[in-house]
């Protein structure tokens, strides 16, 4: 399942066509839930890109720099060893 919010947005269509109205004071909040698949791969020189899908076939692409992959694990670890998710 596939939640999206956006927070003041607004589009116009015109002769078949999205045009952005308003002024740029968006923000967006997507969740998947029941992800059946998840990858991992290369995203660029310098990131790395987590895919996730559901069973529907809605998709979230995330790319995260190294750094913030590595924080990621560590935080995996840790709910690992503390958390009865992992049991």
């Amino acid at each position: 399942m596939l939640t999206l919010d956006i927070d003041q947005f607004m589009l116009e269509l015109k002769d078949g066509a999205f045009k952005n109205v308003g002024p740029a004071t968006k923000s967006a909040t997507v969740k998947l839930f029941d992800v059946e698949a998840a990858e991992t791969r290369e995203f660029g020189d310098k990131r790395v890109k987590l895919v996730f899908e559901d069973d529907d076939g809605n998709e979230v692409q995330v790319a995260l720099f190294p750094e913030d992959v590595r924080k990621l694990v560590r935080d995996v670890e840790a709910l690992e060893d503390d958390s009865p998710v992992f049991e």
